[in-house]
């Protein structure tokens, strides 16, 4: 994961004092790119441990398109209790986005008026990877103004693209907002695993994960972890086998992470 941390060193470097929602306040870079080949192995963090479980647990629900964390997440997995209320409401965020982009249809038996249908944004992904391939347009948005004050927490990794060549399948995330100590790990890791799913999905070979960042940022009261983090060797990246099912049929258990070796934890103040 040298990618991970050359983008620590980067910002440690280059980054400039900026002030953010939370109050913690931030060393910030605008723009920068990285390109992981998941044929040298799972790119899941090895410099600190990061909980695959959770990486599974949420990338499954917001696959299922849920907007409670007790329909799906939890009790096992608690990392959006921070932002849901009393009741595990989240509201229209990222799955809902993916499976339920509400459009408006006009009714035709009463002019000007409209009812509300819904656009599902990963089966028309999958569909379209499998039925024209080369196509410019295998996009999933979770940036959805409409719904921006439905959501507990706006998306961070805004949207997505996929591109088919050769019998690959790669995978760009523009994320427009990135804590590189909590988040990011965590952002490589579900998006590599969406890339695995797809292309078992659409018989492609998985290939590039591409990371595109708006404000990539470390919190000031992450710098020690991060240090930490640099003087640490890496480690051989683990492997992850998917069950063969559908895509939509795939539950937890169907997907395993092997041979992975990481060093300690290092636990990071998240910034709400």
């Amino acid at each position: 994961m040298k990618a991970y941390l050359d983008l620590v060193r980067h910002v440690l470097a280059n980054g400039e004092k900026k002030s953010d929602r939370t109050g913690t306040g931030t060393l910030s870079v605008f723009g920068y790119q990285y390109r992981l080949d998941l044929r040298d192995g799972f790119p899941l963090l090895t410099t600190k441990k990061v909980v695959f479980d959770n990486v599974v647990r949420e990338l499954l629900w917001f696959i299922k398109g849920a907007q409670n964390t007790y329909d799906g997440l939890k009790p096992e997995c608690k990392i959006w209790d921070a932002w849901s209320d009393e009741t595990g409401h989240v509201g229209k965020i990222y799955g809902y986005q993916w499976r339920y982009w509400e459009k408006a249809v006009p009714l035709p038996e009463a002019a000007g008026t409209y009812c509300l249908a819904h656009i599902d944004q990963l089966a028309s992904l999958i569909e379209g990877i499998q039925k024209n391939p080369d196509s410019r347009r295998h996009i999933v948005s979770a940036w959805n103004p409409g719904n921006m004050d439905e959501m507990a927490l706006p998306p961070c990794h805004a949207f997505f693209q996929f591109y088919v060549v050769n019998g690959y399948l790669d995978c760009q995330l523009y994320q427009r907002s990135a804590d590189i100590a909590v988040g990011v790990p965590f952002n490589i890791a579900s998006y590599a695993l969406l890339l695995m799913m797809v292309a078992q999905e659409c018989r492609l070979q998985p290939r590039y994960y591409v990371h595109t960042f708006g404000d990539a940022h470390i919190y000031l009261d992450h710098l020690t972890g991060l240090e930490k983090q640099l003087v640490r060797m890496p480690c051989a990246l683990p492997q992850v086998t998917i069950a063969n099912k559908p895509f939509f049929d795939l539950t937890f258990g169907d997907i395993v992470l092997d041979h992975y070796h990481p060093h300690p934890f290092i636990s990071f103040p998240v910034a709400v």
